[in-house]
């Protein structure tokens, strides 16, 4: 299972290790491995947590050195970014050390998993009348950054139309998100992650205290009201994560 990682301890454990346990459930045969994608983050949590986690190519060669044959590598990453381009090029060079390698597919990767995705979203995150659902992404200079124009594309297209799309890093940004927010006419905002973990971006980047989305809102005069959940702690956007795998595994 590769994520991009958290360096929160207790993010992961609601998220990654949730997603990890339902995989080891549903093929009790196997061996669930955990690889992170982020060097920072794996870092961090060494220093600060003692806590060791394998690159994907640490993994891959755990995996090898315990006899595995056959890998199956799944992702729980948003979109098919630089990290997953990271995550493949790993698994190439890995090639040789397995008799098969079959691979996932991150969470936004056709049109179904944004449908599903959302309606996921959707089912456990309460939006008032007044209120409008801003959804903060990561964003990214990868072509791959599309999909977050998508995703809000196809929150409206199924009729939440009181959900905007956002990214930290890239496009759209809060810029964006705020000229929506006042062609909406509303001056209640509800903020939450569309990232994997609640980790550091959203504490800090989207609900901290200082230059975040939150602060910049309210000085804007919005209301604001935050949700601090990363999407593995919604039981359907893991499952989308389960369905990928399976489809991997044959």
């Amino acid at each position: 299972m590769v994520s991009f990682g958290t360096s929160h301890p207790d993010a992961i454990a609601k998220t990654i290790e949730v997603i990890e346990q339902e995989a080891a459930q549903r093929y009790p045969d196997c061996c669930v491995y955990r690889a992170f994608t982020s060097g920072m983050v794996i870092r961090r949590l060494k220093r600060r947590e003692n806590l060791q986690i394998e690159t994907v190519s640490e993994a891959l060669d755990h995996m090898a050195a315990d006899g595995v044959e056959e890998a199956i590598v799944q992702p729980t990453l948003m979109i098919n970014g630089v990290e997953h381009d990271r995550m493949t090029e790993a698994l190439i060079e890995h090639m040789g050390c397995f008799h098969r390698i079959c691979v996932g597919k991150p969470l936004l990767s056709g049109v179904e998993d944004y449908k599903k995705a959302i309606h996921a979203v959707m089912a456990e995150t309460e939006v008032r009348e007044d209120e409008v659902l801003v959804l903060m992404g990561n964003g990214t200079d990868h072509y791959a950054n599309s999909a977050y124009g998508m995703l809000e594309y196809t929150f409206h297209a199924l009729g939440y139309h009181q959900v905007l799309v956002g990214t930290l890093e890239s496009f759209p940004d809060l810029r964006t998100v705020r000229t929506k927010l006042e062609i909406s006419g509303k001056r209640k905002v509800v903020l939450m992650p569309f990232m994997l973990t609640a980790g550091k971006h959203a504490r800090k980047d989207m609900a901290g205290t200082d230059e975040s989305w939150k602060s910049e809102l309210e000085a804007a005069g919005y209301e604001v009201r935050t949700v601090m959940k990363g999407l593995g702690e919604f039981c359907g956007i893991r499952r989308i994560f389960l369905e990928h795998l399976e489809e991997a595994a044959g």
